[in-house]
């Protein structure tokens, strides 16, 4: 039953890195940089649960405003960067090592709160963290590849679909508290 709660736990904690891979996915990244963040994705959210278990509410009695600034300023330059890339027709910058690891970060660290509960909750923090690791890596390759499509079928307005993404991803994290 528990493996059943941490399957529907990550289902809901990979719905961002699913929206922002469909968003990342209309600037055709290459192969590499989605593999790069596809693998980035998947350890940040393995780690990130556990990071927060162990951290606990000592350090961080008030998480989730870390959870909700820490993204909407990240998805923001995203957002500003996505727009002028539409503009200006140019390869984005956001795609280097650097910019890999902040989205990364910024997708899972939602991860680090539900760690905080799963571990006051004495729940199996590894069993937990493999299956939100693994769904997140699955939901950012399926949003990249879904992405891609839509840009190679919709040029265009798939690019405005990535600006609408973001911009509906920043709303929630303004609006609706983690």
């Amino acid at each position: 039953m528990a493996i059943l709660i941490y399957f529907f736990i990550a289902i809901s904690l990979s719905i961002d890195a699913f929206s922002l891979a469909i968003s990342i996915g209309t600037t055709s990244p290459t192969k590499s940089i989605s593999t790069k963040l596809i693998i980035m994705i998947g350890i940040f959210h393995f780690f990130m649960p556990i990071l927060g278990s162990l951290i606990g509410l000592l350090l961080f009695p008030n998480s989730s405003i870390i959870t909700r600034i820490i993204p909407i300023i990240i998805f923001s330059i995203l957002l500003i960067s996505l727009y002028f890339n539409k503009v200006e027709e140019t390869i984005p910058l956001l795609f280097n090592w650097l910019s890999i690891l902040l989205i990364a970060f910024t997708v899972s660290i939602d991860s680090f709160s539900v760690g905080i509960a799963l571990g006051i909750s004495k729940e199996s923090i590894i069993s937990a963290s493999t299956i939100i690791s693994l769904t997140s890596a699955i939901a950012t390759f399926s949003g990249l590849y879904l992405g891609n499509y839509l840009n190679k079928i919709h040029q265009e307005r798939a690019k405005y679909l990535g600006i609408i993404l973001l911009l509906v991803l920043i709303l929630k994290y303004i609006f609706i508290p983690s």
